[in-house]
């Protein structure tokens, strides 16, 4: 689900892929359902794409996500209740154990906390990764005559 919201630099909010062409992309604000194009010189980032460091390996972001609904029960999370350098580390450490204090930084934390709430907002609640099952080319045993 995550590989089709994307984050673009220089814009707030997150973003919907809804189709893609030469050179650009037609996306839709998860906030407002704006449609507009996006070119192919602007920085885009699928959310499935990133991962937060911790101490051992990279975690992606999809967990930590997860993680957060599983905490807050799906529900938004109050942002000003977050503005403390204390306060964000406290909620990193609640929703990832083992993460990287020296490379996560505040403004990393703060953006988790707010694509979190766009996406409670918006009624995104599966984070996990599916792989999309091939489908067989032979009929299933009711088809067959």
């Amino acid at each position: 689900m995550l590989k089709k919201i994307l984050s673009i630099s220089g814009r707030p909010g997150l973003y919907k892929l809804v189709s893609y062409g030469k050179n650009m992309l037609l996306v839709e604000g998860l906030t407002d359902a704006h449609r507009f194009p996006v070119h192919s010189r602007e920085r885009v980032m699928s959310l499935g794409d990133i991962s937060i460091f911790t101490s051992t390996e990279d975690t992606p972001l999809a967990q930590v996500l997860e993680n957060a609904a599983k905490k807050f029960d799906n529900k938004a999370v109050d942002a000003k209740e977050y503005s403390s350098p204390d306060k964000l580390h406290e909620f990193m450490g609640s929703v990832l154990e083992n993460w990287d204090q020296d490379r996560v930084h505040n403004s990393d934390i703060k953006k988790i906390i707010n694509w979190y709430n766009i996406l409670m907002n918006a009624g995104i609640t599966d984070f996990a990764t599916k792989e999309e099952e091939p489908q067989s080319e032979e009929p299933s045993e009711e088809n067959k005559d």
